[in-house]
């Protein structure tokens, strides 16, 4: 039963992006470990850019420049 968390910022991906990553997760275990993909679960989080810091500043910060 393998569980894949995706954490991407929170900056517009569309429903049929995040539906391509789900399933791009989901064959690429069941091709590479033989995985079944019923029982794969694959969770999306969305994180702020306020909440996502890359060398000591947020991401807002740097997108801001």
């Amino acid at each position: 039963m393998p569980y894949v968390n995706i954490k991407i910022t929170d900056e517009g991906v569309t429903k049929e992006q995040k539906t391509a990553l789900i399933q791009g997760a989901t064959d690429l275990l069941q091709k590479v470990l033989g995985k079944n993909p019923k029982t794969t679960f694959v969770i999306i989080e969305e994180v702020n850019t306020d909440n996502w810091g890359i060398g000591g500043e947020t991401v807002t910060s740097i997108r801001k420049r």
